[in-house]
């Protein structure tokens, strides 16, 4: 019997997408992929998730650490059946000893699909280009697009009056980050109307306004990036994230005086928002900082349902951008192989 050709070889997937923002997905695209979460989480609830990622393999790129974004890929691969490869600096020589194109078409002749955390959209680019296999951004200085869809899910999972993601108002407070940028385009473009509400200068750039323009007015929602922090009685939805990180340490000082106290996130805040507002964070809290403990262990607060949440997005992520590469041998091909390799061994 002739075997087919391995998949592993297969260099030219036909229509394979990345994954680097969501404005790059449709709403119809956006709405599979969450009911697949829902699928997906369902299972889990069992114990029983299919393994639809069964003898495949993620691997994972960090330049930056991580908790959820680490712990989330790796565990929803091992749920999925599959292996989780944790690559970080020390560990490859992305960029340095070798360059990222040649990183990327080692890493696609080993690996189903490739996830990169970077302090560098640069490389999230380069992998994109050169990859055959679907490449994930865990998260870079642009966009954050794994945290929007756990975002919008667990959004709608909290939506107990009958409204849909379209009905809302979503408030994020603090600096243009790049969770900023992708609530700002994700909540346009799927027709929720959005607000930053932050000092004037730590405001959203013209560039992804514009782009937000566009979305406006296809799904009929609206954006205000404002200082007025009483625009918080609009709002469905509070969203808080730190007011700087990690490459953004000697601003430190300048940027929480600009924000402190009056873009934390207190009880006294929620209390304007409207009734029933529920309070996101993308974790880690400054809990000294941008919000206060007493808010994150408020009755309203959602962000460790939101933390969850990543798991089961990036088990949906897994499986919606390899399911069509993946090809099951027949009981026939495995034991044509399991014979010649038995026989082989016996002779040794």
């Amino acid at each position: 019997m002739k075997l087919p050709s391995s998949s592993a070889t297969n260099l030219n997937k036909e229509n394979m997408k990345h994954m680097i923002s969501m404005k790059d997905f449709t709403t119809k695209e956006m709405d599979d992929m969450m009911e697949l979460m829902a699928l997906l989480k369902d299972a889990r609830k069992d114990h029983a998730i299919p393994k639809l990622f069964e003898d495949k393999s993620v691997g994972m790129i960090f330049e930056a650490g991580s908790t959820r974004t680490r712990v989330s890929f790796e565990v929803a691969a091992t749920l999925l059946g599959g292996h989780g490869l944790f690559l970080s600096p020390r560990d490859i020589h992305l960029g340095a000893k070798e360059s990222i194109d040649d990183t990327a078409r080692v890493l696609s002749r080993m690996c189903d699909i490739v996830m990169a955390r970077t302090n560098d959209p640069e490389t999230v680019d380069a992998l994109c280009k050169m990859s055959t296999v679907p490449v994930i951004n865990g998260l870079d200085t642009r966009f954050h697009p794994t945290q929007m869809l756990a975002d919008l899910f667990t959004i709608k999972e909290h939506i107990t009056d009958g409204r849909k993601l379209s009905d809302l108002t979503l408030a994020f407070m603090g600096d243009a980050t790049d969770v900023c940028r992708s609530l700002l385009l994700t909540c346009t473009k799927y027709g929720m109307n959005f607000k930053q509400i932050g000092p004037v200068k730590y405001q959203m750039e013209q560039e992804w306004l514009d782009l937000a323009d566009e979305y406006c007015k296809e799904s009929g929602a609206s954006y205000e990036i404002t200082d007025d922090v009483e625009k918080i009685r609009e709002c469905d939805v509070v969203y808080g994230d730190s007011f700087y990180w990690v490459t953004q340490l000697d601003e430190k000082e300048e940027r929480l005086n600009a924000f402190m106290p009056d873009y934390v996130i207190t009880e006294e805040l929620m209390s304007k928002a409207k009734p029933g507002a529920m309070l996101l964070h993308c974790l880690p809290a400054n809990d000294k900082e941008e919000v206060t403990r007493e808010a994150l262990e408020g009755e309203y607060c959602v962000a460790f349902d939101e933390a969850e949440n990543r798991l089961t997005a990036q088990m949906a992520i897994l499986v919606y951008f390899t399911h069509k590469y993946m090809k099951t041998p027949s009981e026939e091909v495995k034991k044509i192989h399991a014979d010649k390799i038995n026989d082989f061994l016996g002779k040794l």
